[in-house]
């Protein structure tokens, strides 16, 4: 019987992959604003997060780690420029509010385990198979895992804020593998972006599972993807894994 080629290492993203918080941004800073004595609609703090977030990634990319900023600091920018997109205009007002905000996102009681994660993180390591984090977050994160019962399951969690690149740079990809002490060929990446996992992780070789929930496929997704490295949710993964291992030549 002809022998195949085995995945010996599965990255993985975080957010939306593994993890996704309990309520909505634009809920989370509304309850913290009322507790300060602001009333603000969810509704425009969420918009206004998704504004600034994206204005201050794209003015210091990487939590701004090479502008000199903390990932702190700029956290607590994106917190102080989404109250005020929203229209609150007291800087005061809003400084101990950031402060808390992000405190609690440090919280393992903000986020919860997506479902089939768990299940899933433990056939894998029955497969035998290692496992580590790859994740654009910041130095939080693995106080969160631990919080949740999670952290255990990786060898080690490299975000962009330690590796100094955020995803899909493949540098933040070569490091993990060379922290894992593999080749790209036997190593496979599970995310939900098809821009920063996806494709970042098959740009340095590797294999790449995209989870996309069960909502319909983006046409550039559906056009781009094989539908056998599409993952409705994370329980089609061994599954996949076995098809993906199948179809794999013997080095």
């Amino acid at each position: 019987m002809a022998s195949r080629l085995q995945i010996r290492l599965m990255t993985w993203d975080v957010k939306d992959t593994l993890l996704r918080l309990r309520q909505p941004v634009g809920e989370e800073y509304a309850t913290k604003a009322r507790a300060h004595g602001l009333q603000v609609e969810p509704a425009a703090l969420g918009q206004a997060f998704r504004q600034a977030y994206k204005a201050q990634s794209h003015s210091f990319p990487n939590y701004g780690l090479s502008c000199g900023l903390t990932s702190r600091q700029w956290w607590l920018d994106v917190v102080r420029q989404t109250f005020y997109l929203a229209g609150v205009r007291d800087v005061q007002a809003v400084a101990p509010i950031a402060d808390q905000l992000y405190e609690d996102f440090s919280s393992p009681c903000t986020w919860q385990v997506m479902e089939g994660a768990r299940t899933t993180l433990m056939q894998c390591h029955k497969r035998g198979l290692r496992m580590a984090v790859v994740s654009n977050f910041d130095r939080r994160l693995d106080g969160i895992l631990v919080g949740l019962g999670l952290r255990e399951h990786f060898d080690f969690v490299l975000t962009s804020e330690a590796a100094g690149w955020p995803k899909p740079d493949p540098r933040i990809f070569h490091k993990a593998l060379q922290l894992a002490h593999v080749e790209p060929a036997v190593a496979a990446h599970v995310g939900d972006s098809y821009r920063c996992d996806y494709q970042g992780a098959q740009a340095v070789g590797m294999h790449s599972f995209l989870v996309t929930g069960p909502e319909p496929l983006d046409p550039v997704v559906k056009n781009s993807v094989p539908k056998e490295h599409i993952l409705p949710s994370l329980s089609h993964l061994l599954p996949a894994l076995d098809h993906l291992e199948g179809s794999l030549p013997a080095p």
